[in-house]
């Protein structure tokens, strides 16, 4: 994909909206186009963290291993940030994220992500709503769970 290609999906990001087209331009140039075929992992529950991926085109879906069990927790497509959270706790992965079909992503590393966090704070605040949007969605999935356990338990 051309770089002008590569900018104009980046524009498309709600984290990166507001950013001048000449930075991401940069931040493309400075990232690795990454290609997983159908079944590859992104990444694995309990790994460093290093990077961060944009999925650019494709599916992957996001499990997470609980009681020796595997747990659905969210599809992904084309235009999703995944990985950030790892890198912003500075943490293991907390998740597992494995290619549905074959995604194409940009590899952003922890150092060029936090470079644009301390250029562009907007993406910092873009950042903070994201998370609270998964935490809402994640809190709202909990009470339902629970919800659903006490149902079962009283009949």
């Amino acid at each position: 994909m051309p770089l002008n290609d590569e900018v104009e999906t980046l524009r498309k990001v709600p984290l990166f909206r507001g950013i001048e087209p000449a930075k991401l331009k940069l931040l493309a140039f400075t990232s690795e186009r990454t290609t997983f075929e159908a079944g590859q992992y992104l990444m694995r529950q309990g790994e460093d963290a290093s990077c961060a991926y944009l999925i650019l085109e494709g599916e992957a879906e996001i499990t997470r291993e609980i009681n020796g069990q595997s747990v659905f927790v969210a599809a992904l497509g084309a235009n999703n940030f995944v990985g950030e959270m790892a890198i912003l706790m500075d943490q293991p992965r907390s998740a597992t994220v494995c290619a549905k079909s074959q995604v194409c992503t940009l590899k952003i590393t922890k150092d060029c992500f936090f470079q644009l966090i301390d250029d562009f704070p907007r993406i910092a605040i873009e950042l903070m709503r994201v998370l609270a949007h998964r935490l809402e969605t994640t809190t709202a999935d909990l009470i339902r769970a629970r919800s659903a356990g006490q149902t079962t338990a009283e009949n």
